[in-house]
């Protein structure tokens, strides 16, 4: 064969171009490199948007998110044989545990008024946030081979799973408002402020989440350590007793401390939308009477918290609320979008 020993483009070895031995190879030098780059608007891939690119990205990906989110959503209890429903069940037999050794053990629904809606709100609303938290801690490892087949701004994985979270945390509020409703509280123009509520919330949880998701994608102990300190973080925010009922010797600052936590806030601000009587007998309902705030400090009688002073007040709570909203989600895209490049790499 007259051909043998040369190479040809895919098709036929004896027609189009020949390159043989002979032929002589010209290598481009990087400066015509560049210029072709420049010419054709191209861009190393390695290379981070800024942020405002980036964050468009972002918008223009929403449809993926939810639609990502749900599918996970869906999947998530496909091989159990209750399917959906553990969406449900388990923050309710969370809380038929917690009701047993904080209400029943410790007595700390003294004082309290529907004791059992106060727990299954807080229980509902803090895992919104543990979850978000714990899961975002892993996701990147979690998906590291999505990340390495496909390019789309990794902060779509973080925000995905807060949206999973938020889609279970929705499904189960039907539970948690029969529960409400049974143990008496009334249904009234208050609960549209759980809109807002939530919305707030779920803006942490994304601002969190991203946080999380770049701490725990540098390191894998760090995913570990996560559910040990939400672990510890729920037993300071009220979820199973009442922050304003703790004993008066405690320091007046440790209590706005932790009733201002972000989790304690937007624990506070649904039992103020769906319970009226966290609206009636919160401490500074009613004007101040030192006679019967000494009588509930030592009876616990819930009525009468009402005359005591409020360490913190429901305005308080809906500014903190949007402050740790704006500044967590503010933070947290700062945070991950610096280290957008280093995903998926190796």
């Amino acid at each position: 064969m007259r051909d043998s020993g040369r190479l040809t483009a895919p098709g036929s070895l004896l027609h189009g171009p020949v390159l043989g031995p002979e032929a002589e190879t010209v290598t481009p030098s990087s400066q015509d490199l560049a210029q072709m780059a420049a010419d054709y608007g191209l861009r190393p891939s390695s290379a981070r948007p800024d942020l405002v690119s980036y964050l468009r990205l972002l918008w223009q990906r929403r449809h993926f998110i939810v639609g990502y989110a749900t599918a996970r959503n869906v999947s998530m209890y496909t091989e159990a044989r209750l399917g959906q429903l553990w969406q449900v069940l388990t923050p309710l037999l969370n809380s038929a545990v917690y009701y047993l050794i904080f209400g029943v053990l410790f007595q700390q629904n003294r004082g309290i008024y529907h004791y059992t809606a106060y727990l299954v709100i807080g229980v509902f609303i803090f895992s919104f946030t543990e979850r978000s938290i714990v899961v975002g801690s892993t996701v990147m490892r979690a998906n590291i081979t999505l990340i390495r087949a496909l390019y789309f701004p990794r902060a779509c994985l973080p925000l995905a799973y807060v949206m999973v979270e938020l889609e279970q945390l929705l499904a189960s509020m039907l539970v948690m408002f029969a529960i409400v409703v049974g143990t008496g509280e009334p249904f009234t123009w208050y609960w549209l402020f759980l809109v807002p509520v939530l919305a707030l919330q779920a803006m942490f949880n994304m601002g969190a989440g991203l946080m999380m998701a770049r701490l725990g994608a540098g390191a894998q102990d760090f995913s570990q350590l996560i559910p040990f300190l939400t672990r510890i973080w729920r037993y300071f925010c009220g979820v199973m007793y009442a922050i304003s009922s703790l004993p008066a010797k405690l320091p007046e600052w440790s209590k706005d401390v932790l009733q201002l936590n972000p989790a304690a806030v937007y624990i506070s601000l649904v039992r103020y939308a769906i319970m009226a009587s966290q609206r009636a007998y919160a401490p500074g309902a009613q004007p101040y009477n030192a006679m019967k705030c000494a009588i509930f400090e030592t009876k616990k009688t819930p009525a009468l918290q009402a005359f005591c002073h409020p360490s913190v007040v429901t305005s308080e709570l809906w500014i903190a609320g949007v402050g740790w909203a704006v500044v967590t989600l503010v933070a947290g895209v700062l945070f991950f979008w610096q280290a957008e490049t280093k995903y998926g790499r190796g």
